[in-house]
């Protein structure tokens, strides 16, 4: 957008506009290069660059569509209009890119709403959102933005789709994937765990891969991230929680309602409220092979979060909890995300089934030479194996 100002930009997209009579993505292109090919003022290669301007901010998310179009980029962060930060192959750094005026951020900001069918406004100032290609958006305004707006945007990942990817970027060596696999294969509940942007949601995408074709998944998320082309009997559901909806669908309503259809698996891309409750219900009455993952900074620290959310939104003793995450858990895979920004999973540990306390028997660690700790795991995938 460099060569081209925004009052350029502007122009000519109003001129465009103004003159269309049916507005579609095929009409608009046509109008696009039309305006473009009279221009007289720009040599060829400036009207190639224009004709990408104008398609970007007209039908596509304008002066950021380029990051959006670069697969080493995992994450844009927008900090008001002149401060526009991204995540590449895990290192933080500024772009040189920037919102002319408050209006042209203000626009990306109601495209991306209007897209969703969501409000945004002083009285609505926070939105979740999902674009086209399964990318989160956060919006948060003003006054609660102090520099706002503020728009953040993790991608959603599209290179890493199976196992055998993951073992290729080293995220897990291919013993580990075995591991897993039989683990699937056998439904065990899983759990996965880590801190933010850790890999948690494309390791459990990648797994799902491991889920036979015959089985009938039902899978709830606040976004929908999680796909499973290779399962003909899949269901994908997704809350409905912003305020222009008269009744809110959440997360624990939708888990509620999956018990209702019949699942052989349910997969909840993430827990972090009352739905704690409801799919460890769901883990312990039949649905065995169930997956979930949750922000933590340890598996340890995962069973704890989820004994102090559940007893935040429920009146029941604390032990009683406690033995019902004991009970519904097998397995927690906790994923990490190293300095150099690479993600893996550090550590696989098996809940033992004692009555009132946690007990993590580890059977995995990234890095750890102690030959006893794959000598675990290789046992155990022995002990699934004879259960298959």
């Amino acid at each position: 957008m460099a060569l081209f100002t925004n009052e350029v930009i502007e122009k000519i997209k109003s001129e465009i506009l103004s003159n269309m009579t049916h507005f579609d993505s095929k009409s608009v292109e046509k109008a696009i290069r039309t305006a473009v090919d009279r221009r007289q003022d720009f040599n060829s290669e400036e009207k190639i660059l224009l004709e990408e301007n104008l398609t970007n901010s007209i039908l596509k998310y304008d002066i950021i569509q380029p990051l959006l179009n670069q697969e080493n980029i995992s994450e844009i962060m927008i900090n008001g209009l002149d401060s526009i930060f991204i995540e590449e192959n895990g290192q933080i750094k500024q772009t040189e890119i920037q919102f002319s005026s408050q209006n042209h951020l203000d626009q990306l900001i109601q495209k991306i709403a209007t897209e969703v069918g969501r409000e945004v406004n002083i009285n609505t100032p926070i939105m979740d959102a999902r674009l086209k290609d399964g990318s989160r958006v956060n919006v948060i305004l003003n006054p609660i933005a102090l520099n706002g707006p503020i728009i953040t945007i993790r991608k959603f990942n599209q290179l890493f789709n199976e196992p055998h990817e993951l073992i290729h970027i080293g995220m897990f060596p291919d013993f580990v994937g075995s591991f897993l696999q039989k683990c699937i294969e056998s439904k065990y509940n899983l759990f996965i765990c880590g801190g933010t942007g850790s890999g948690k949601t494309t390791l459990l995408n990648c797994l799902t891969s491991y889920i036979s074709e015959n089985e009938r998944i039902v899978i709830i998320e606040d976004a929908s991230e999680i796909k499973t082309p290779h399962i003909s009997n899949s269901i994908s559901l997704e809350t409905r929680t912003h305020a222009n909806i008269t009744t809110p669908i959440t997360m624990s309503t939708l888990i509620k309602n999956a018990l209702r259809m019949r699942p052989d698996r349910i997969i909840v891309g993430e827990v972090r409220g009352s739905e704690v409750i409801d799919m460890l219900q769901a883990m312990n009455t039949g649905h065995d092979g169930s997956i979930s993952t949750g922000h933590s900074n340890s598996a340890y620290d995962m069973l704890t979060r989820l004994e102090v959310i559940a007893s935040t939104h429920s009146d029941v003793n604390h032990l009683l909890l406690r033995r019902q995450i004991i009970s519904a858990i097998d397995l927690l895979v906790f994923v990490s995300r190293t300095s150099n920004g690479a993600r893996q999973i550090s550590e696989i540990c098996e809940l033992k089934k004692h009555k009132d306390d946690y007990d993590l028997n580890t059977l995995y660690k990234s890095g750890d030479t102690n030959t006893r700790l794959t000598d675990r795991l290789i046992h155990k995938e022995k002990l699934i194996q004879h259960e298959i």
